[in-house]
């Protein structure tokens, strides 16, 4: 079984394949989940991009985002091998 690891948001890419996904009031009622339910439940995916130095979003686009409007630095996620896009 993997295990999350906290991943700074500042080191997560956002791939172009998620814009225009994001829906507002998704990203708003997590972020009214996760303050209310006593944190993030499921953690998004990323997968390591070393060429860059960074993480690379595989899936997680509104938790992220929610993260992000609570203001938090880090998130829990798990590292994937994801084909590259």
């Amino acid at each position: 079984m993997m295990k999350p690891i906290p991943v700074k948001l500042a080191e997560i890419y956002v791939p172009a394949k998620f814009k225009g996904l994001l829906d507002a009031a998704k990203v708003a009622a997590l972020a009214d989940e996760i303050v209310g339910d006593g944190g993030l439940k499921i953690p998004i995916q990323v997968r390591r991009d070393d060429k860059e130095k960074r993480y690379v979003l595989v899936a997680g686009l509104h938790r992220l985002e929610a993260m992000r409007s609570l203001g938090e630095a880090t998130i829990d996620a798990l590292i994937v091998a994801a084909r590259k896009f």
